[in-house]
């Protein structure tokens, strides 16, 4: 699970605050993010993303309210997938230039969404967290940018397919994607691209990461519940079936923040 290389950048970001609770969690999170890279002297195999992250049958634990209300639910959200009130929301936050960012969108992503958002249980929302310098904001803005004209999913495909980010993401490899993505308009792409709102929409994903304590990528929020790391399949599933039947217990999803009616 990879970390900025420009440390100095990342460092000189300054976390929000969510309450004393977020901070509990923030220091939870960033303390997975090791434990989810931590070296394994016997393994050989350089793709591994260490040792799967433990998720405990009580369904309240390790979640923290403070996170779940992170949630957007907005029904207009183009960097989202599932219904807005779906009773579990997993919030993503990743950079297109991260392997392990790829492994999951190729490997765990696709089997979560046949078998949890087709069926509603699940919405899937997308934080922009380029660490890895200019190429990874120019592909976070491109996937905005292809959000604005409903091709979000068929660049986040493209941009995450395998090898795609050994061909950099340079503003014409950028523009490439969004043509393989079917965005149709590739002038107001690229406008969209270099535009403030895109910049703007880019900042606030990745001030919340920073803010949470995500210090790597890819991360994620199941309902409040931190998991750091490309982890294996029955993580996810776990994670999602235990947030299910707890909203199951405490009533159906209402808007981020609002407690269940």
């Amino acid at each position: 699970m990879p970390t900025p290389k420009n440390t100095k950048t990342a460092n000189a970001r300054k976390p929000l605050v969510y309450g004393a609770v977020v901070v509990v969690a923030a220091g939870l999170l960033g303390f997975a993010s090791y434990k989810a890279t931590a070296p394994d002297d016997t393994a050989k195999d350089t793709t591994a993303t260490g040792p799967a992250a433990e998720v405990s049958a009580d369904p309240n634990e390790g979640v923290y309210p403070e996170l779940a209300k992170l949630a957007r639910r907005d029904a207009d959200d183009k960097l989202a997938i599932g219904p807005a009130d779906a009773p579990v929301v997993l919030i993503e936050y990743a950079d297109f230039k991260c392997g392990y960012c790829g492994k999951f969108a190729r490997d765990t992503e696709p089997e979560l969404i046949q078998k949890y958002v087709k069926d509603g249980t699940l919405r899937i929302e997308w934080r922009n967290f380029p660490i890895f310098g200019e190429e990874s904001e120019n592909a976070a803005r491109g996937a905005w940018a292809a959000g604005q004209q409903n091709r979000f999913w068929e660049f986040h495909r493209a941009a995450y397919a395998e090898g795609a980010k050994e061909k950099g993401f340079g503003k014409d490899r950028v523009k490439a994607l969004a043509e393989e993505a079917g965005v149709k308009d590739l002038d107001r792409f690229m406008k969209d691209l270099d535009g403030d709102a895109a910049r703007a929409s880019v900042k606030k994903d990745q001030e919340q990461a920073y803010g949470i304590g995500a210090t790597s990528t890819p991360s994620f929020l199941i309902n409040g519940r931190p998991i750091a790391g490309a982890q294996p399949d029955e993580t996810f599933t776990r994670a999602i079936e235990a947030a299910a039947e707890q909203a199951k217990t405490t009533g159906a999803a209402g808007k981020a923040g609002e407690p269940a009616k």
